[in-house]
């Protein structure tokens, strides 16, 4: 999820653990601990594309890291609040939920999470809630911030913080429902179509869980194809795009290019280009696949031949233009119109 909402959620954690010993400071070191797994960014500069994705999300993701960093930490916020009636058991509580929480959370989206590094840099991910959405976040930080104007030994300050929670765990559980309604829905098509695939992922299409978004894998390529839980019918249509894996045969071996086919879980295609090929990671879909024009996938990677005859790797980036058209239709479309 988005930084705004693990902060959010790492507060709300704290506040729950040590709020009536700690007040306010809970909900500091709270959103602290929802941060801190987030800071793998910092070391992208010295690591090239496919380094980058294979560790965003890995180490400081994983269950380990919240087991053996989080008695570290509380070791030293122990010695700092002195004075505080928090033990240390409470502080490595505090942290070990903040970690846990938040990679939890963003295995709820469809990047994924490796939460066994190292014994497995397999991205756990669910699809069933967007890295952004706001009816998860907006209600749960106005309950936290609500909470934030109360002493700590007042208990209208639980109430209102175990509301939030209380209130975004149930949207988490209704994206569930929605994603198994849609999944119903694609897998009804999909048979009716006389479509044969092997497996599929459905995910929700930005900021909502009402639109979903469907990539079914089949034989030689893919099926791609968009419902709304309000649609008055569930007659889909599915666009199919060949996976054309055979323009890889010329790169494979190389290790980076193995772990980014790995990273896509094999939902990828190929397309020739002028220099090398474009790889695309279906599990993300277009951007605006949605219109009958189609759009672009969200993630494109550039892989090509150097001077020096080593496989090179660029992110290809491109955003639709978002203007008042564009998100009128986009709701007109979530509304099943």
């Amino acid at each position: 999820m988005d930084s705004l909402t693990q902060i959010v959620l790492g507060a709300s954690v704290g506040e729950a653990v040590a709020g009536k010993k700690l007040g306010n400071k809970a909900l500091l070191w709270g959103a602290v601990a929802g941060t801190i797994p987030d800071l793998d960014v910092l070391v992208n500069p010295w690591l090239d594309m496919v380094e980058q994705l294979s560790f965003h999300r890995s180490l400081t993701h994983s269950f380990l890291f919240a087991i053996v960093v989080s008695p570290l930490l509380a070791y030293l916020l122990r010695r700092l609040y002195k004075n505080a009636s928090a033990t240390w058991r409470d502080w490595t509580l505090l942290f070990f939920l903040g970690f846990t929480t938040h990679a939890l959370l963003d295995s709820c989206t469809t990047w994924g999470t490796q939460l066994f590094w190292p014994f497995s840099n397999y991205g756990v991910a669910f699809y069933n809630i967007f890295v952004i959405d706001p009816l998860y976040t907006l209600p749960f930080l106005g309950f936290v911030l609500a909470a934030a104007f109360y002493d700590k030994r007042n208990p209208k300050r639980a109430y209102l913080n175990y509301a939030g929670l209380g209130i975004s765990s149930a949207y988490l559980l209704f994206s569930f429902a929605a994603k198994s309604y849609a999944n119903h829905a694609f897998k009804e098509s999909l048979q009716h179509q006389g479509i044969n695939y092997t497996t599929y992922i459905s995910k929700p299409t930005p900021l909502n869980t009402l639109f979903w978004s469907v990539t079914a894998k089949g034989e030689k390529g893919f099926y791609n194809g968009f419902y709304s839980i309000l649609d008055k019918n569930k007659q889909i249509r599915y666009d199919y795009e060949p996976q054309h894996k055979e323009l890889l045969a010329p790169y494979r071996g190389h290790p980076k290019l193995e772990r980014l086919l790995e990273i896509t879980k094999g939902y990828y295609t190929v397309e020739q280009a002028q220099k090398g090929i474009y790889i695309n990671d279906l599990r993300f879909g277009k951007f605006d696949g949605w219109q009958k024009n189609g759009g672009r996938y969200v993630f494109v990677y550039h892989v090509w031949r150097n001077q020096q005859g080593d496989l090179a790797f660029e992110e290809i980036n491109y955003r639709p233009k978002i203007d008042g058209d564009y998100l009128r239709a986009y709701w007109d479309r979530i509304n099943g119109i």
